[in-house]
């Protein structure tokens, strides 16, 4: 049995980062993970540079990963079609596009109300599987939101029949807020796995209440098999206060390698991977198991 970790710490997990990061220092990161075998990495967001300043070198950084690594699949977020526009010069062949499935969410985060961001994510998606380009469709707070509670199930299914309409050949059901427990998660991706089963399914799972590993669990126990993860638990969202990072990378593998179940990962490589982050960060990250197998002297 297998699961496949996308590592997400250069694009979801730099974004919120006030301390830019050069190209050489992300291609220093990309060395190391690339090292402890990632296969598949999030490189950041093909967005304006003035509302994320951390991915204002996606486009370099896209082309020069790709020409020294050709065994990694590549990936980024797409926004528009000016993007889409930049992922395809830089060669990548996959993208995601996210979406809100929580009205207030959507207008603070994209200033549109839900019906109109989801017409436009649906026409980009349909435009970019016309040119070839496989698309992951995220579902922004699918299990709650901070400013309206809990989402119906009935909105992320319809939701997520429509990206799957459009073309979207992946679905990601993200905990943007940090809100899931894992029998929602276990019921929720059960549910869009029965409703959906030719369409693969990945979670993007944050710790925020520290559930995130039991989460991340509770999906691969409904079936998942995809997860998005940030070696030393890299991340956070700039548009919820509070929300801490992703599910660190070396800890779920060692939850999947005590489990018996492959990833493909080297825990020593992605240790020494966190650990350059937090020297370049000047601060502890706060995944666990590097640290809990480290010998006192």
């Amino acid at each position: 049995m297998r699961v496949v970790l996308q590592e997400e710490a250069l694009g979801d997990g730099l974004q919120g980062e006030s301390r830019l990061f050069g190209l050489a220092e992300k291609l220093e990161i990309v060395r190391l993970l690339a090292a402890a075998g990632v296969r598949r990495l999030q490189l950041g967001s093909f967005v304006n540079p003035r509302s994320v300043p951390q991915v204002a070198n996606t486009d370099v950084l896209v082309s020069l990963v790709r020409r020294q690594y050709p065994d990694i699949q590549c990936t980024a977020q797409v926004h528009n079609e000016k993007g889409v526009e930049r992922a395809l010069r830089s060669g990548l062949e996959h993208l995601a596009v996210i979406v809100p499935v929580s009205e207030s969410d959507s207008r603070k985060h994209d200033g549109r109300a839900v019906a109109e961001v989801m017409k436009a994510a649906t026409q980009l998606i349909a435009a970019a599987t016309a040119e070839g380009i496989d698309i992951r469709a995220g579902l922004r707070c699918a299990f709650g939101c901070i400013y309206e509670g809990g989402i119906p199930e009935t909105v992320v299914l319809d939701t997520v029949g429509q990206l799957v309409d459009a073309g979207a050949g992946e679905i990601n059901l993200a905990d943007t807020a940090g809100m899931a427990h894992p029998h929602q998660v276990k019921h929720l991706a059960a549910k869009v796995r029965e409703r959906y089963p030719e369409t693969e399914l990945s979670l993007h799972l944050h710790d925020t209440r520290g559930l995130g590993l039991v989460n991340l669990y509770a999906g691969f126990e409904a079936g998942v098999r995809g997860f998005d993860v940030a070696v030393g638990g890299l991340g956070g969202c700039p548009f919820i206060e509070g929300a801490a990072g992703n599910v660190a990378t070396e800890d779920a593998v060692h939850l999947f390698e005590g489990m018996g179940v492959a990833t493909g990962l080297d825990l020593g490589g992605l240790c020494r991977a966190a650990e350059a982050i937090e020297t370049l960060l000047e601060r502890r990250l706060p995944g666990r198991i590097c640290r809990a197998q480290h010998t006192p002297e």
